[in-house]
């Protein structure tokens, strides 16, 4: 059976939690400023690893916030900003989430939880959720002082898990995705909204899925099938996946 590594943030656990609670203070602002928040936060990673000035993915929540308010001139009392940041770490998962990964572990694959987070924070946000327990281990970029895409991350993960190239990678993050591709992995693209577009940069998931308790049937056809032609042609190695990236 398969090695999967499950994202964390938008792929089991809802960043958008949040617009309850800000809905509460801003109103109709909450989902706009709850999108930008998400935004902002990647993007800081991105630029952090980078620019190699790394501070854990915490951080750059917390300034991704910072941003937001002066983006959209509100002004949070600092209670109100560490309430926001602490519902952050108690963020739902989507509903689909634990039955869909109760039948991967049932088949026989083994889960790990692979993250920008901490492991304190991943850990935290599953347990919150009922669902560490369903997962072998929780891999943190944080120990590489850099965020995904990075392609050591995704080795990285591999040497952690004790896992072969055919580990594969499951995100609803482009970016995630293509990462993994291009590190030697294969990668399942969960698409949560028709609205969603994946980068046309010729490097595609292996699968896609619009629902997660899609997933443990797709991987399993894509065993029985060894992938269609599409597929075997982005499951490129690290060095050839790289030439496509320069």
């Amino acid at each position: 059976m398969d090695t999967l590594a499950f994202d964390i943030y938008g792929t089991l656990i809802d960043t958008d939690g949040v617009v309850s609670q800000l809905r509460e203070w801003i109103g109709q602002q909450a989902e706009t400023f709850s999108h930008l928040w998400r935004s902002k936060q990647l993007e800081y990673s991105f630029r952090r690893g980078l620019m190699q000035r790394y501070e854990n993915f915490a951080v750059c929540t917390r300034q991704a916030l910072e941003y937001c308010c002066d983006y959209h001139q509100v002004l949070f009392s600092p209670e109100q900003k560490d309430a926001i940041l602490e519902s952050y770490r108690k963020l739902p998962a989507y509903a689909d989430v634990d039955r869909s990964l109760t039948a991967l572990r049932a088949a026989g694959h083994s889960l790990y939880a692979f993250s920008n987070g901490s492991v304190e924070a991943v850990e935290e946000v599953l347990v919150a959720n009922g669902l560490r327990d369903l997962f072998l281990d929780v891999v943190s970029c944080d120990p590489l002082k850099t965020f995904k895409p990075n392609p050591d991350v995704y080795h990285y993960f591999m040497r952690k898990a004790n896992a072969s190239d055919d580990a594969w990678l499951i995100s609803s993050n482009p970016f995630d995705v293509i990462g993994a591709i291009s590190a030697g992995m294969r990668a399942a693209w969960v698409r949560r909204s028709q609205q969603a577009i994946f980068d046309p940069w010729g490097i595609d998931p292996t699968i896609t899925v619009s629902r997660l308790c899609d997933l443990n049937e797709k991987i399993a056809s894509y065993q029985i099938t060894g992938g269609n032609a599409a597929n075997k042609q982005s499951h490129r190695p690290p060095e050839e996946a790289a030439d496509v990236l320069r």
